[in-house]
This record gives C-alpha cells, sequence and structure tokens, in this order.
C-alpha cells in the first residue's frame, strides 16, 4: 500500500491522503484500511492527529510518538494551525470573497450529516475565494480557509450560499453530483510553527482537479 509522503522527520509525518479512504478504521472489517493503518505499517508508532473526510484529500498529519500527538493536536485546538483548501463548487457566488459565519451541529436523524443550528449549533466561520469561473460549465473554482474545524464545515457551508461543492454525496443536488465522479475538495495546504524545532512550517500539495 504506497503511501504518498510529503514530509518526514522523527516528530511528524505529512501524507498526501487520497480520495476514498478512510483518515482512521470505520466499522465493520471493510472498513479498516485507512490512512493511519497504512502509515503504521511503516511506522509503527504513528498516531492520527486530526481527520479529513473520506471524500476530501490533501495533507493529513500523523505524528510519530505520544508527546508529538499532544503537542500538534494542541495547535489544532488553540488553532495555531492555517489550513487552505480548494474546491470547485456548482454555479458562481455572488461575491468574489467573503466569510459563512454559521453554527453547526450534528444532523442527528441523518449522522453523519451536518446542520446548521442557531440555536445549539457550534460556532463555525470560513473564508472563501473565487480563484476561477467556468462559464461553459457554470463551475466556481474557491479557495476556503476555515477557521474553525467542525465536521463537514466547508460542505455544509458552501451549502448554505447555495453552491454545493461538486461530487458530494451528502450535500449536494442531483445536478452537482453528477459535476464530477468524487468529492472536489482538498486539503492543500497547512502552515505552522513546529512544536519542537521552532520553525515556520508550510505544506503544499496542489488539487489534482
Amino acid at each position: 500500500m504506497n503511501i504518498d509522503i510529503l514530509y518526514q522527520d522523527e516528530h511528524l509525518i505529512a501524507i498526501n491522503k487520497p480520495a476514498g479512504l478512510l483518515s482512521v478504521p470505520g466499522r465493520g472489517p471493510q472498513n479498516q484500511d485507512c490512512a493511519i493503518s497504512r502509515v503504521q505499517q511503516q511506522f509503527p508508532n504513528s498516531r492520527i492527529i486530526h481527520r479529513l473526510d473520506m471524500a476530501t484529500s490533501g495533507i493529513l498529519l500523523i505524528a510519530q510518538n505520544v508527546e508529538s500527538l499532544r503537542a500538534f493536536s494542541k495547535l489544532f485546538e488553540k488553532r495555531e494551525i492555517y489550513k487552505r483548501y480548494i474546491a470547485v463548487v456548482d454555479g458562481r457566488p455572488n461575491s468574489d470573497e467573503g466569510e459563512v459565519d454559521l453554527p453547526l451541529i450534528c444532523d442527528w436523524p441523518n449522522r453523519p450529516k451536518q446542520k446548521v443550528c442557531h440555536e445549539t449549533g457550534k460556532s463555525a466561520q470560513t473564508v472563501f475565494r473565487v480563484l476561477e469561473y467556468n462559464r461553459e460549465h457554470n463551475h466556481t473554482r474557491l479557495e476556503l480557509i476555515p477557521l474553525t474545524g467542525r465536521s463537514h464545515q466547508l460542505r455544509v457551508h458552501m451549502l448554505s450560499l447555495g453552491h454545493p461543492i461538486l461530487g458530494d454525496e451528502f450535500y449536494g443536488t442531483e445536478q452537482s453530483r453528477k459535476g464530477a465522479n468524487r468529492l472536489l475538495l482538498h486539503a492543500a495546504e497547512l502552515e505552522f510553527i513546529h512544536p519542537f524545532t521552532g520553525c515556520a512550517m508550510k505544506l503544499e500539495k496542489p488539487a489534482e482537479f
């Protein structure tokens, strides 16, 4: 099982997770193949720091020891890791840039889907910027910067704008689902200060779509 390693040191491994691969094992024997289990075959002490949706591709950080897991988890908790995603959505937003500020909560009858809830939802913010508009297909390529890290945040926030991400089986319309054979969402960049070396880190992996 090949692993696309983007960066490696004694504390951390960064991989490019492909779309369609779980970050961690799911329920049942058919869902045991995942990013962390593949990495552990070569690096047994590996521990998952954060997750990407199964349908999302891109940069995933994996700790190499308990101390590293604690240190990098704190960076995520304190929102000290800058994250940039690339997405292609149906239609074109009304403005070329902006921020979505809508609280999210699990839609329990339809879990793992999430929904906007102003009464009990957790705070969630996403900054977006138009990179390119395809007039022929009426699709827009966006840069998405999540200021918070809620489950399915980018997918639900884009839906709230009326522009679901292409290929999204959970939140898409019939039209947007047919727009791509996978979810067109990719974790393209992470920036942070390495908690052990003090170096400024910038990890990048361009989207393949």
